[in-house]
């Protein structure tokens, strides 16, 4: 008899002494708020009647602890949402004023923030316009993307007015070269950027449906 008491309360009194605690800290963080949510909720009279072996008092009393611990639970995630944003973006802001100041790093950092700005925040056509151009001989053609005009030295050097076109590389675009070109070698054509970038890595086999050539097939 004894050993199957101590088993008893080996097994109850861990369980006992949660619910013990799980009710003090509800009690706790509720006794604040229970008179205000509960005269909230007799005065819209949203629980008229008892529910099976629970009266109406007990009703409202239990359903304002379920909302105020809910509105509890959802004030912390906020809280903590605003804190854990604020903090991210003042490890940015640190994170980036130490790269501006290491000699050399700050140089490829800057540099690295500009294309990214110019890619995908300003409104500059940089990269918006494709073309063809003669690489790397006169009567062969690849697709490139318009970056911006050239230098002005550049352009006083070569005597002409020249433009400086990106040519991604198959099947990685994000290697290439960067050419200048004479405005009027330029053969504007009338494809997006992000059909030309897929014509490129899928090395000319994924063709846009807008784009399908006129052959349908290269004969040998």
């Amino acid at each position: 008899m004894k050993k199957y008491f101590v088993t008893g309360i080996v097994i109850l009194l861990p369980l006992v002494v949660t619910i013990a605690v799980v009710i003090f800290l509800v009690n706790f963080l509720t006794q604040p708020f229970i008179g205000a949510v509960s005269a909230t909720l007799a005065k819209y009279q949203i629980f008229n009647h008892g529910f099976l072996f629970l009266s109406q008092e007990q009703l409202v009393n239990y359903g304002s602890k379920i909302i105020i611990l809910i509105l509890l639970f959802l004030f912390t995630v906020i809280v903590g949402m605003i804190t854990r944003w604020f903090l991210i973006h003042a490890l940015v802001r640190l994170g980036d004023k130490i790269l501006h100041r290491i000699p050399f790093v700050n140089t490829v950092y800057k540099t690295t923030q500009d294309i990214i700005n110019t890619l995908f925040v300003s409104d500059k056509n940089s990269f918006k316009q494709v073309v063809m151009v003669p690489f790397p001989r006169a009567d062969v053609f690849v697709l490139g993307l318009v970056a911006r005009d050239s230098p002005r030295s550049c352009s006083e050097a070569a005597g002409n007015d020249l433009v400086s076109v990106f040519v991604p590389t198959t099947p990685n675009p994000t290697t290439g070269f960067l050419l200048m070109f004479k405005r009027q070698d330029l053969i504007l054509i009338d494809m997006k950027p992000e059909e030309a970038l897929k014509f490129i890595v899928s090395c000319g086999v994924i063709i846009p449906a807008s784009q399908l050539p006129l052959n349908k097939s290269v004969q040998p």
